[in-house]
C-alpha cells in the first residue's frame, strides 16, 4: 500500500513539505532544497510520489518512488 503523495510548496518566505489533502504542512524549511530532501525521503519510504512547485505554486516537477509498472503503458 503506498502513502500519501509529498508537495514541496512555497510556505511564506520560506518552502514546506506537505501531505497531499493535509491542509497543515509537515515541516518548514529554509531553502527549497532542503525541503525536496526531506519530502524525497518521506516518498521513498512510503513509496509515493513526490510534487516540486515552484514559487508560483505550480508543479515543475515530479518524481515517482512507489509501484510504477515496467515497462509504462501507452
Amino acid at each position: 500500500m503506498t502513502g500519501k503523495n509529498q508537495h514541496v510548496v512555497p510556505h511564506g518566505e520560506s518552502w514546506a513539505v506537505r501531505g497531499a489533502g493535509n491542509e497543515r504542512v509537515t515541516k518548514q524549511f529554509d531553502t527549497q532544497r532542503e525541503a525536496i530532501e526531506h519530502a524525497r525521503s518521506i516518498a521513498i519510504n512510503q513509496q509515493s510520489e513526490l510534487l516540486i512547485h515552484n514559487q508560483q505554486g505550480q508543479i515543475r516537477e515530479r518524481n515517482s518512488y512507489g509501484n510504477d509498472p515496467y515497462p509504462p503503458k501507452g
